[in-house]
């Protein structure tokens, strides 16, 4: 009988080849799918391997950034006269932690400040890179600031600049609305009149740490400013313009005459304003001072 054409012989012989070639034609299809299964694999530990490098790499660039950041605010600041002596200190965290920050090494001129001699050190004072000493005070004021909101207070900076801790020296200790620049400050600041000396402790730098009640700016009776920022830019901004702000209320304090106050109302809507653009804005003042500061003398970023 033929099948298609051919007889039940062929058809038998057809079929004992065909059953017989089954089997090594699944072992040659195992073996090629093992191959693909193996170069999968690969691929996948070469690109884990891959973006493990990539992140390490963004974190040392974001780690660098924020060292090179910290050293110009350190610069500028010195530049404005806003520092005192060796005393004072400005702090940033390390990107991607809570609980590691920069600061200065005691001793050091905020001019002698670069992106390579700051400390980094971790919340029980370990210093992890570079040459310590840091002052007890910058670390339990710090320490005990960003542990409390590492999201809004990446960066802590702590001065005794002239105007705004003039007025932690009066009674009442208020920044006024007076100005354009007052607004931005609009229910933002917190005073704490209580003056207990040196913060050389956990537990005064927990209570200043406390004292600042989620705002961004504390006046510190008989002591000075803590300014704090979500970034190194804007927490420059913010101390820049604070100081800016009481230098206006002293002078026209000074003048005799009495302040005109900005009302609640526009004052309100004038701190609006201004939150609305402040990222923005304050990155760009920062970035343009910064360019300035490489004109002048680049080391800082060294």
């Amino acid at each position: 009988r033929i099948c298609h054409g051919r007889s039940k012989h062929e058809v038998g012989a057809a079929s004992a080849v065909s059953f017989a070639d089954g089997p090594m034609v699944d072992a040659a299809m195992g073996e090629a799918e093992a191959v693909r299964q193996a170069r999968a694999a690969l691929a996948a530990v070469a690109k884990g391997e891959f973006d493990r490098l990539m992140l390490a790499s963004a974190t040392a660039d974001a780690i660098r950034l924020a060292r090179t950041d910290l050293a110009a605010v350190y610069r500028l600041l010195d530049q404005q006269g806003l520092n005192e002596g060796i005393c004072n200190h400005l702090t940033a965290l390390v990107p991607g932690t809570t609980d590691r920050f920069l600061c200065i090494r005691y001793g050091l001129l905020w001019s002698e400040v670069t992106a390579s001699n700051l400390v980094l050190l971790d919340a029980t004072g370990r210093v992890l890179e570079g040459e310590g000493p840091v002052e007890r005070t910058a670390f339990e004021i710090h320490r005990a600031i960003h542990l409390s909101d590492p999201v809004r207070h990446k960066c802590v900076l702590h001065t005794h600049m002239p105007h705004a801790t003039a007025l932690c020296c009066l009674h009442p200790m208020e920044l006024k609305m007076v100005h354009q620049n007052s607004c931005r400050f609009y229910k933002a600041v917190a005073y704490d009149p209580v003056f207990n000396g040196l913060v050389l402790d956990d537990a005064e730098g927990s209570r200043v740490a406390a004292a600042l009640g989620g705002k961004s700016v504390l006046l510190h009776r008989s002591h000075g400013v803590i300014v704090c920022g979500a970034s190194v830019a804007e927490a420059f901004d913010n101390i820049y313009y604070l100081e800016r702000a009481a230098q206006v209320q002293l002078l026209a304090m000074g003048s005799g005459a009495p302040l005109a106050l900005i009302s609640d109302e526009t004052a309100r809507g004038v701190k609006e304003q201004m939150d609305a653009g402040k990222v923005e804005w304050a990155a760009q003042h920062f970035e343009a001072l910064k360019r300035g500061l490489m004109r002048q003398d680049p080391s800082y970023c060294s």
